[in-house]
């Protein structure tokens, strides 16, 4: 079960402002470029592939300049999964036998599904943070929003389902942040949520669905009023301070990443 303490540490959906390579990029760009690598990751199955990919993320987060300590900390609460990922591929694979106890076989194949896919995990995780960390709220609804554009003509609300999906993203921390709140509030009057086995750790949540609800609904409500307060009635006639606009760099990098994410694809 995840302590506390740990949700803090979740690191999609926050926005760090900055002025580097990544944060001035056109949002398009990077959306576009996150979609490719996460459609990419699936088709690689090699240890080769892997390292070369994560070598560009790494790189990404070099020319981001968020702290590398900050971005990999938003692993801690999926670690679980990402463990549990890997010892049941490694167990439940056949293959070349390892180590056998009783129905628990470890083999050859199994290790390196399992570890294949747990780097995916990181990488897909990692990846996606980073477009989140280096772009705002507003500049990733009007990159959404551009890019559902073509398909208004067959009826797609592209500016409605750009604001939901933004919101729906920018909320996770903040539904994160009360969920924590409630919990600590809970174990004040003397809940616990840490002992016993994993089954009773999982009802022991079930006290935080209400009130966890309750705060959802109410923060849904209040951001209903705001927009309606400022007479916000869809994307019909909006007019946008900062236009959106691709540039040399983009260009390049768009250009750069898409090739050598293929080049992944296609031949790791």
């Amino acid at each position: 079960m995840v302590p506390v303490a740990t949700f803090r540490h979740i690191t999609i959906g926050q926005y760090i402002p900055g002025e580097s390579l990544l944060h001035r990029l056109d949002p398009r760009t990077k959306i576009l470029v996150t979609l490719l690598l996460v459609v990419g990751l699936f088709f690689i199955d090699t240890y080769l592939g892997y390292g070369l990919a994560a070598l560009y993320i790494a790189l990404a987060i070099f020319r981001s300049g968020i702290p590398p300590r900050f971005l990999f900390r938003g692993l801690r609460p999926v670690i679980i999964i990402i463990l549990l990922t890997f010892m049941l591929n490694s167990f439940m694979t056949e293959g070349e036998i390892l180590w056998q106890w009783g129905f628990l076989t470890l083999t050859k194949e199994g290790l390196s599904k399992g570890g294949m896919l747990a780097i995916r995990l990181i990488l897909l995780i990692v990846g996606t943070s980073i477009l989140t960390l280096t772009t705002s709220p507003l500049a990733l609804t009007d990159g959404l929003e551009s890019l559902l554009r073509p398909g208004k003509r067959i009826g797609i609300p592209a500016h409605e389902l750009a604001m939901m999906m933004t919101i729906a993203l920018r909320f996770i921390p903040t539904l994160l942040e009360e969920t924590e709140k409630i919990m600590k509030a809970q174990m004040a009057r003397g809940a616990d949520f840490e002992s016993g086995n994993l089954l009773q750790r999982a009802r022991s949540l079930l006290p935080l669905l209400v009130p966890l609800f309750v705060s959802a609904f109410r923060r849904a409500d209040d951001l209903a009023v705001a927009m309606e307060a400022r007479c916000y009635r869809g994307g019909e006639g909006r007019t946008k301070l900062k236009q959106l606009a691709f540039h040399t760099t983009d260009f390049l990098v768009l250009v750069g990443s898409s090739f050598f994410v293929l080049w992944l694809a296609f031949s790791m």
